[in-house]
């Protein structure tokens, strides 16, 4: 799996730390939190609640700012559309990321051991692993706690992200170093 991030890394430098995704809920606050996250940070650019003009064009301010402060900026959508976007990269299920040429960062979403062995099946970039601690996008839903995540992390053969009630705190106390949230970080 490092073998074929590596190619990316020229580019990227290296695997960013911090990674906002993006939704309804924070989108009053991107601007703010991107200024705010350390420069080579990530943003995770969502928006499904927009129509596809809207989302477009929010994605372009955003991209602007993301360059300025050489944050890395992965579109939730296929690698056609991150392609014509100008995205870095791409997240969603492991079996939406693939085929995608080396060209694309591809983040797979995981929340179990099967999606786990598919993330490694379809060779993604890095996994972000969730949930992590309860969050408040999903309210009462079950999480993975410590324990739970850093068994199923162990399973990963790429790069794993922390996400599901994470802040600054919780990345402390779970020692991680690559983490992502909505409301923890805007």
């Amino acid at each position: 799996m490092e073998a074929r991030y590596s190619g990316l890394v020229e580019h990227f430098q290296t695997l960013p730390e911090l990674w906002l995704l993006s939704d309804e809920r924070n989108d009053h606050a991107l601007e703010d939190a991107l200024v705010r996250l350390p420069r080579g940070s990530a943003l995770v650019y969502r928006h499904y609640h927009l129509p596809p003009a809207e989302r477009f064009a929010r994605f372009m301010a955003l991209k602007r700012l993301c360059e300025r402060r050489d944050h890395v900026m992965i579109l939730a959508d296929s690698a056609q559309t991150a392609r014509e976007w100008g995205g870095d990269g791409i997240y969603g299920a492991p079996r939406s990321l693939y085929p995608t040429r080396g060209d694309l960062l591809t983040i797979a979403t995981v929340h179990n051991p099967r999606e786990m062995a598919l993330a490694n099946r379809f060779r993604a970039d890095a996994v972000m692993l969730s949930p992590a601690f309860p969050t408040r996008s999903h309210p009462g839903a079950g999480h993975l706690g410590r324990s739970r995540f850093r068994a199923l992390a162990a399973l990963s053969s790429a790069p794993v992200i922390a996400l599901g009630g994470m802040t600054h705190a919780r990345a402390r106390s779970l020692h991680w170093a690559r983490w992502a949230a909505i409301d923890g970080l805007s």
